[in-house]
């Protein structure tokens, strides 16, 4: 197998995301602006913000890209132009794209910045991808719905100057390649504006219509459409986990692997990107026997996910849906950061209570996550307690592996 050399794409909801997910593995990440993104927060990047992370990014030789991915009216992309004079020169490598628009006015605006068509067009044919270059774009984001077949088609199909960008890990979409009216329809917020309320995730009865002229047919009772009696979560798409195959995408042409989850924790980003910079550097190594490392699918059950699934790329039969459940699977807990490690002990940061006599794991930036069970801890003041309850508590405890900062601390999530 002759491979490129293959990206890791993780998100970063905001400044210190980005930092965990170049700290542990990216080789680009992908973040939202204050506007004109698909992920609505208070904790979008300022172009100050921006300028930060691309700084940060660019001196460990990763790459940042800035999404300007939604759908906007016509009072909107008045805007766009003053944007992008604002976010131009904070060192971006990439704006992601979706409105023909954007991408006329992004090539008008910032000639000098490449574009990527993102998965929102829903580029699904080669003829799609052909023209989106055409048009001025370097990469195109590929459809989700799209099989490893028909990628190898597009693959073929394409100028070979055009890279191939698909999603590898994270949620589903019940709805073409994210382009859904649901929340906009039930909750007057729109998903392609990025306020989603995931109605896909909600359960859903079926009642009939209480309508005056449907009275002499309505009843007093509802009906759960459901396969049990909890109810159904009929539109609830299971995740995606793509690392057992990671050679057969590559494979198919695709050369950035993309992650998703801009509205994720650090702990997820840092995680699932860990595992995945693992799995692509055992593909890298032996490209012709690819086989996933176990450390990594027991990695990817440490985050906080739904069942997992292939998605699309062997079919629709295999991109079940979870109709029984809702939720997350959560197994484990975050507790603390790593600050500084001194004489064998650590100074961490709280990010959740943990107690005395438990065992944590410590996932560093680089190598495999050790177990140890902290004989004492100790507060900022130096004075031994029992639990650390306070949130963003400074605290220490001491352990015999050098672990660096940044490294995370997690528990086993407490049974309720």
């Amino acid at each position: 197998m002759n491979l490129q050399p293959l990206e890791l794409l993780s998100p970063a909801g905001d400044l210190e995301r980005l930092k965990f997910a170049v700290l542990f593995g990216a080789d680009a990440v992908y973040v939202g602006g204050e506007s004109f993104g698909m992920r609505s927060a208070p904790k979008n990047f300022t172009p100050q913000q921006l300028a930060d992370g691309a700084l940060f990014a660019h001196a460990r030789g990763k790459k940042v890209y800035l999404t300007l991915n939604t759908v906007p009216r016509n009072d909107e992309i008045a805007r766009l132009p003053d944007y992008l004079a604002s976010v131009k020169d904070t060192g971006i490598d990439a704006f992601i794209v979706t409105d023909l628009g954007v991408l006329s006015l992004v090539k008008r605006y910032a000639p000098e910045i490449p574009v990527h068509m993102s998965t929102q067009t829903g580029i699904a044919n080669y003829a799609a991808a052909t023209a989106a270059y055409e048009l001025g774009a370097s990469r195109v984001v590929l459809a989700r719905e799209l099989t490893l077949r028909e990628i190898a088609e597009i693959r073929d199909n394409t100028p070979p100057q055009l890279e191939l960008e698909a999603f590898v890990h994270g949620a589903m979409c019940m709805s073409f390649s994210g382009r859904c009216l649901l929340s906009n329809y039930l909750a007057g917020r729109d998903a392609n504006r990025g306020e989603c309320t995931q109605p896909c995730r909600w359960p859903w009865r079926m009642e009939p219509s209480s309508a005056a002229d449907e009275a002499p047919v309505r009843m007093a009772r509802c009906f759960d459409v459901a396969e049990e009696e909890g109810g159904s979560y009929i539109l609830n798409a299971n995740d995606l986990c793509t690392a057992p195959f990671l050679d057969l995408i590559a494979a198919a042409g695709v050369t950035s692997f993309k992650i998703e989850g801009r509205a994720k924790t650090f702990y997820y980003v840092a995680s699932v990107t860990s595992a995945y910079r693992r799995a692509l550097d055992a593909l890298r190594d032996d490209p012709e026997h690819f086989v996933c490392p176990e450390p990594v699918l027991e990695e990817l059950t440490r985050t906080s996910h739904r069942s997992y699934s292939p998605g699309f790329y062997f079919g629709s039969e295999d991109a079940v849906q979870n109709t029984r459940r809702g939720g997350y699977i959560r197994e484990w807990e975050v507790v603390g950061i790593v600050n500084e490690a001194e004489n064998g002990v650590l100074y961490c940061e709280q990010r959740g209570k943990f107690t005395l006599g438990e065992t944590l794991e410590a996932l560093p930036p680089h190598g495999d996550a050790v177990a140890f069970t902290p004989g004492w801890i100790r507060n900022a003041e130096g004075e031994e307690i029992g639990s650390t309850p306070h949130a963003q508590m400074l605290f220490s405890v001491p352990c015999e592996h050098g672990l660096p900062p940044y490294t995370i601390l997690r528990r086993r999530a407490v049974k309720t």
